[in-house]
């Protein structure tokens, strides 16, 4: 009996190519590249490349951490631009590509209403950046108030995977590689999780807001620009 061979998905293509970066002799180029174009577009996050070069050579961990840090913040300023200038011709097709556009009503009230709260939380909770640096962009949060949350947020983010990896490095690349569909369902669920999680840390004197942001939608929030 003939066994049906299945072709890797488009996740798990862009995985695997990501995946062979790490070996690349310009390594931290395509490392920063990938942060950068994650931050605005790219539906593969860099984690998995960070950690895998963190596993290969853990003396320059906060070095890879760094370089992630500041190309995926350039790259939310990218996104930001997308979402500010951009966004009914390139960030609303994006959004619905990467299969965010239900996420993203919530998003620009949760930011609206929290302001940088929302991306420093952000860097604990699995909420794609892409997401919010177009939201950001949209709602016309101010500049530099988002670039120093960025900032914090993405420093977090890439230092606690780069020190994970050091540490545990082979087990958990071991699992993202035979469970990939898995995780990229789950990571897409947690987005709504994110959310609630938001939600739960706003604040007695904010649940109301978080409650109505839960649940939002362009014209609930007087965003529709339509």
């Amino acid at each position: 009996m003939t066994e049906i061979v299945r072709k890797p998905s488009i996740i798990q293509r862009l995985y695997n190519w990501t995946m062979e970066k790490s070996a690349h002799p310009h390594a931290e180029y395509w490392l920063a590249l990938v942060a950068f174009v994650e931050a605005s577009f790219f539906p593969i996050p860099p984690h998995p490349l960070l950690g895998l070069m963190c596993l290969a050579n853990p003396k320059k961990a906060v070095r890879y951490a760094i370089i992630c840090t500041l190309a995926s913040v350039a790259g939310g300023m990218l996104g930001y631009s997308i979402g500010y200038f951009l966004y009914e011709s390139v960030g609303l097709w994006l959004l619905g590509v990467l299969g965010l556009t239900d996420a993203f009503p919530p998003a620009a009230c949760y930011l609206r209403e929290f302001g940088a709260e929302i991306i420093l939380i952000k860097g604990a909770t699995p909420i794609p950046f892409k997401l919010l640096t177009i939201t950001a962009g949209f709602i016309h949060m101010n500049f530099w108030t988002f670039l120093w949350a960025s900032l914090a947020s993405r420093a977090f983010s890439f230092m606690l995977v780069g020190i994970l990896f050091r540490l545990f490095g082979a087990p958990i690349k071991a699992f993202i590689d035979k469970y990939l569909i898995w995780v990229t369902g789950a990571f897409l669920v947690a987005v709504v999780a994110g959310f609630l999680v938001i939600g739960a840390l706003s604040g007695d004197g904010k649940t109301k807001e978080a409650d109505k942001c839960s649940s939002a939608t362009l014209e609930s929030i007087g965003l529709d620009r339509k």
